[in-house]
């Protein structure tokens, strides 16, 4: 769940140690995400660094058998090696205010992109959490299919009160971008309460110079332990454009979702997860003139430029994108494509 305010990620932090049990030291980064770009920008990098300020290793995925056999060459073997069960942990799982797996989940048809939202100004908690992927074709032409997710954040322990008025949403601002429909309500739900997120597909017509849109939704958070139910109408502003710290969207079938996992937390096979995205390297071209130059893309992506710059312009427009996305296809599930 991607939180909105620095206090909100110092409570994810709390919430995590608890679950996983953890005694040692935690970084937490700043809200607009500076250690992680700074480092790269993966999901799930690790990195060992010397007592000088070094860093010695760097892998773009956390490899837990790989790092010991590097600690071993950077500070030798060890007779017993620490085991998780020796370390004792006491991990808290903290119980769900209501019941969840009641409400149907639905996902793009197609694979999509995480976007940018951005909450406006609120007196009242951001209790739900909006979730806006938007399909490929979407990024790329401006037209297409839109996900639009509200998910309650864990860390305020709320439910859904199926007693009152359900979820109710609307887009209430929208220069040059069209959406249908406009508007939508939760389902109705036989159980009083649960935690399932509403979710909403919708058609999206949008210009190619389209501003954000802003969409206001009306909700009741409730909780039973500190014994409230309030209503709340809070807005968000969603721009058409990838969030490079969204993750990976939802898949057809419940297959992957914001945390691009795969069912058991496995990383998906062939490197990162989502792999090489043409709509994703099409989004830096920021001059919007169909191609994206050196300049444009970020620097961990600047060394794909010789392997698809096939005209040698210094750029990359979106015929030499999808070739390059055809060669990945083509390549071994076991390789990574670079990103």
């Amino acid at each position: 769940m991607t939180p909105f305010t620095l206090k909100e990620r110092l409570l994810h932090v709390q919430e995590a140690k608890k679950t996983l049990g953890a005694t040692v030291p935690w970084l937490c980064d700043t809200i607009d995400n500076d250690l992680k770009h700074a480092l790269g920008d993966r999901p799930n990098s690790e990195f060992v660094i010397d007592p000088d300020g070094k860093i010695v290793v760097m892998r773009d995925w956390s490899n837990p058998s790989t790092l010991r056999s590097d600690l071993e060459k950077l500070v030798g073997a060890v007779d017993n090696p620490t085991q998780v069960s020796d370390l004792h942990l006491k991990i808290e799982t903290t119980p769900k205010p209501a019941a969840s797996g009641i409400v149907k989940r639905v996902s793009l048809p197609n694979q999509g992109q995480p976007l940018l939202v951005e909450p406006q100004e609120s007196k009242t908690p951001y209790y739900v959490k909006l979730r806006a992927e938007a399909d490929n074709d979407l990024l790329r032409s401006g037209k297409g299919k839109l996900y639009l997710g509200f998910h309650l954040d864990p860390i305020y322990h709320v439910h859904w009160n199926n007693l009152a008025k359900p979820l109710t949403w609307e887009v209430t601002s929208a220069e040059a971008v069209s959406v249908t429909p406009a508007k939508g309500t939760g389902p109705k739900i036989d159980a009083e309460s649960d935690i399932d997120p509403r979710e909403f597909i919708v058609d999206v017509v949008a210009d190619r110079d389209a501003g954000p849109f802003e969409v206001t939704v009306k909700y009741f958070a409730c909780n039973d332990e500190q014994g409230f139910c309030i209503p709340v109408t809070q807005t968000y502003s969603v721009t058409l454009k990838q969030d490079r710290d969204g993750g990976q969207a939802r898949r057809s079938g419940g297959g992957r979702g914001p945390g691009g996992r795969a069912p058991g937390g496995r990383r998906p096979p062939g490197g990162a997860p989502g792999g090489f995205s043409v709509a994703r390297l099409m989004s830096y071209d920021k001059n919007k003139d169909g191609k994206v130059s050196r300049d444009e893309m970020p620097r961990q992506m600047t060394r794909m430029l010789d392997r698809a710059d096939s005209n040698n312009d210094d750029a990359i427009d979106e015929k030499e994108a999808e070739a390059m996305a055809t060669r990945f296809r083509q390549r071994s599930p076991q390789q990574r494509p670079p990103r």
